[in-house]
């Protein structure tokens, strides 16, 4: 299994997930120029044959009617998004249940509700015997989505903010206080107390949804790798604008020997176009 992670951010959002000949697109943020441009530069088979969105939120779900248009291929979403969302120029609609697997050609997906102020889930995406994993939007780690994840040899988790940034940044109190919610966006340090738990089966990981206002790459790959010292995987921070390409079958790297606590144990490498 490939992943291209087109955009990751609050500008828009996309990842494409290839296996066994069926490409699924999950979320929607971005245009149609922008996911042409990575799949040409990714070089993944072609376009997708359908699109999931994981929640009824513009970042994630803009673009998907245009899309579905374009490329005349179904929108995915759960019944919660089927409920709120306007997808009447949409070719074809296809409700799942938000715990219910479904198959898309040779892709199987797994959802699983996480806590969000939009009705979001968590996908597992399986092929070729391989998974990979993406929970984003969510604004605590609820019981269940360790054991949900704990199969994927990718995992894409979110690592929105750093808590310092964002309490003394520009945004607005409200705004402050919705991000770092329950219903909000996970920060560096729950993703840390996520991370210390990762699955041994895990060899990659990719930081998702990084604010462009309260975060930087570097605190979070920082946080991240403390929470991975002396383990055997890749990581990445992804990017609102330059692509990434994953192989869910690719090695992991060698973990340092001994790593003491808080070594440089996990591997930050960037794959880019």
């Amino acid at each position: 299994m490939k992943v291209l992670i087109v955009a990751s951010g609050s500008r828009g959002n996309a990842a494409i997930f290839e296996a066994g000949g069926t490409r699924v697109l999950v979320d929607a943020g971005v245009g149609p120029r922008v996911i042409a441009r990575a799949i040409e530069a990714g070089g993944i088979g072609g376009p997708p044959h359908a699109i999931v969105i994981t929640h009824a939120h513009d970042d994630h779900l803009g673009h998907a009617q245009k899309l579905a248009r374009k490329l005349d291929v179904p929108v995915w979403v759960s019944e919660a998004t089927a409920r709120v969302a306007r997808l009447t120029e949409a070719p074809r609609v296809r409700v799942f249940g938000a715990r219910e697997p479904f198959a898309i050609g040779a892709i199987t997906i797994a959802p699983l509700p996480i806590p969000h102020d939009a009705a979001q889930v968590s996908l597992v995406v399986e092929g070729g015997g391989l998974r990979a994993g993406i929970a984003t939007d969510l604004g605590e780690v609820p019981p269940g989505l360790a054991d949900h994840l704990a199969a994927c040899e990718v995992l894409l988790l979110e690592s929105n903010h750093d808590p310092e940034l964002l309490s003394r940044g520009p945004y607005p109190a409200h705004l402050k206080r919705r991000i770092a919610s329950a219903r909000g966006h996970l920060s560096n340090q729950q993703a840390h107390a996520f991370l210390r738990e990762l699955s041994p089966r895990t060899h990659t990981v990719v930081l998702m949804h990084l604010s462009g206002t309260n975060n930087a790459a570097s605190i979070a790959l920082e946080v991240a790798r403390d929470a991975l010292a002396g383990r055997a995987v890749t990581l990445h921070a992804a990017s609102q604008s330059t692509p990434l390409l994953l192989d869910a079958a690719a090695p992991p790297p060698v973990a340092l020997p001994g790593a003491p606590p808080g070594a440089r144990g996990a591997v930050d490498q960037l794959r880019l176009f």
